[in-house]
């Protein structure tokens, strides 16, 4: 769902940018609350997942594909403002570096497929594990069903900018039926991909789910005919192999890698939902060539290698490396500092 420049004009584009610029600000407040040294390099390891799988067309209906679009699954596993700012670094490493989405187009981006999609799917994460049983099959379900409303959620969000600054004249009514239509398909593939890795993650470590913690209920005992909370056990050691995250950190690269290096080949090279109703509607007659076309990584292919496989692979691991480097920085400068960091800052501070 990559708007590409032109289909939106320049005053709704640049309030937009407005829009989204202000909400990535909270976001970068709200995510020092989510992250702190252990999160930071997981949710960079989020970011370059998203990139990766992003890369993944898969087909939807005939002559159409879709993709991850990644915010539920950002949302649930490194929390909402987090989740944010994962799918937002994900969107500027595209348009900058793989020509992928407009760069005046940047804002409705970030609008569409950061935005409307965490909140959306947070929103009906959290209210489904209010009504479920407090399980990690629940944490399943509900991220599953987060994921697959937050699509055409996002399908939606465009129609409200095209009603607001459309540069084609095609019915607003076609261009929604049509829409909302195929992303309710391909919401389906987001549902299938978010609750298969959320699921991974719980099934070997629950405790670096965001949207997962606080679930266990206290135990209770009854005294007296009354429920009152079992004395709290003392805590059991935990080895250190499993309280360290790098390897699930490096497990994820290396999985990131293999799908943007290598499975990406076999992906679905038909248009994908907004690409096809673009086509079919008329809205793209006044697109305009991509600011970054002349990028040697433009359209997921090295400049001058000319074995395709090689091309799209090699495209697809410097934009996983690119990601998780950029996101992780920018997660590790955000993130939540320790009472002895900030001790150590203040004396450097005075001693200045």
């Amino acid at each position: 769902m990559h708007v590409p420049d032109g289909f939106i004009d320049a005053p709704v584009s640049i309030a937009a940018g407005v829009a989204a610029a202000g909400v990535v600000a909270v976001s970068l407040r709200g995510a020092r609350r989510e992250l702190d040294e252990r999160a930071a390099p997981l949710a960079g390891l989020v970011a370059a997942f998203i990139f990766a799988v992003q890369m993944l067309n898969f087909p939807v209906a005939a002559g159409t594909s879709g993709h991850l679009l990644g915010g539920a699954l950002a949302a649930i596993l490194v929390g909402p403002y987090t989740g944010v700012l994962c799918v937002s670094v994900v969107l500027l490493m595209q348009g900058v570096l793989f020509a992928d989405g407009g760069l005046t187009a940047l804002g409705v981006n970030v609008m569409n497929m950061a935005v409307v999609t965490v909140v959306v799917a947070y929103a009906v994460f959290r209210g489904l594990l209010k009504l479920l049983p407090d399980s990690r099959r629940s944490v399943t379900v509900a991220a599953f069903a987060g994921a697959l409303l937050s699509v055409p959620g996002a399908a939606v969000m465009f129609t409200l900018l095209y009603a607001l600054g459309g540069t084609t004249d095609v019915p607003l009514g076609k261009v929604f039926t049509a829409m909302v239509g195929v992303h309710v398909l391909i919401g389906i593939g987001e549902a299938v991909i978010t609750a298969a890795t959320v699921g991974a993650v719980l099934a070997v470590r629950p405790d670096l789910v965001h949207g997962a913690r606080g679930l266990a209920a206290p135990l209770k005992l009854r005294v007296g005919g009354e429920l009152v909370d079992a004395p709290a056990a003392a805590p059991a050691a935990v080895p250190a192999t499993a309280r360290s995250t790098k390897p699930v950190w490096v497990t994820g690269l290396i999985t990131a890698l293999v799908l943007a290096g290598f499975v990406s080949f076999y992906a679905s090279t038909s248009p994908d939902g907004l690409e096809k109703v673009a086509a079919d509607k008329g809205i793209d007659q006044n697109v305009k060539e991509h600011a970054s076309a002349g990028s040697p990584l433009a359209d997921y292919s090295v400049k001058d290698v000319d074995d395709a496989r090689l091309s799209g692979g090699l495209a697809g691991v410097i934009g996983v490396g690119a990601t998780v480097a950029v996101g992780t920085g920018i997660f590790w400068t955000v993130r939540r500092r320790r009472a002895g960091d900030l001790t150590a800052a203040s004396t450097a501070s005075t001693a200045l």
